[in-house]
């Protein structure tokens, strides 16, 4: 599952104009176009053509990634939006930030929906599937980190400690038996350091 910040999920943040307040007004700024298209060609680079499902956000910003990245792709290869992949908060971090207070009905309102999105996105392979998978999560930076955390049987709270690049590379193998290995968490080194980025 390859979760852009992949059996392989991956995730992807990309830069957006952090100017906007509101939400649907968030759009990927130049830098931003520029680091998709390098992801979509790093996705390509590694996976090939053996993607067999790419999701998107449907948030404005994940939407115009994630079709920057398809059109690196293989045209073939079945897409489906989800307004699970919302960026939000999915649980009070632990410890609490100083810079960051939602409001505690925004982790419930968030929460419920980002560990849904968890259990419809991170799971073994279905019993009769003979190959193996790899599908692409094109969505948002507190829900990837949620995803890990999750993933690793880790403390969920912990999430916020764990940092992201824009469009960075997250790479979660979940075997048959369903042990999960974070085979690369972040990864940004597909992008030059001046276009290495954070929100």
């Amino acid at each position: 599952i390859m979760l852009l910040p992949d059996n392989i999920s991956s995730g992807i943040n990309a830069e957006y104009g952090i100017a906007e307040t509101e939400d649907h007004k968030r759009i990927l700024t130049a830098l931003g176009r520029e680091q998709a298209e390098i992801t979509g060609d790093r996705i390509k680079e590694v996976l090939g053509d053996t993607i067999t499902h790419v999701y998107i956000s449907t948030k404005p910003r994940a939407m115009e990634t994630g079709h920057i990245i398809l059109k690196h792709l293989k045209e073939d290869i079945p897409v489906d939006y989800s307004e699970l992949i919302w960026e939000g908060a999915p649980i009070a971090p632990i410890p609490e930030p100083e810079y960051w207070k939602p409001e505690p009905w925004e982790f419930f309102r968030d929460g419920a929906r980002i560990e849904a999105a968890f259990r419809r996105f991170i799971h073994r392979a279905h019993p009769t599937q003979t190959e193996d998978s790899h599908e692409v999560v094109v969505c948002h930076g507190n829900v990837i980190r949620y995803f890990v955390c999750r993933a690793l049987q880790n403390d969920p709270a912990g999430w916020l400690r764990y940092s992201l690049s824009n469009c960075s590379i997250t790479h979660l193998v979940v075997r048959p038996n369903g042990n999960v290995t974070l085979r690369g968490f972040g990864e940004k080194g597909h992008l030059p350091p001046q276009m290495i980025t954070y929100n």
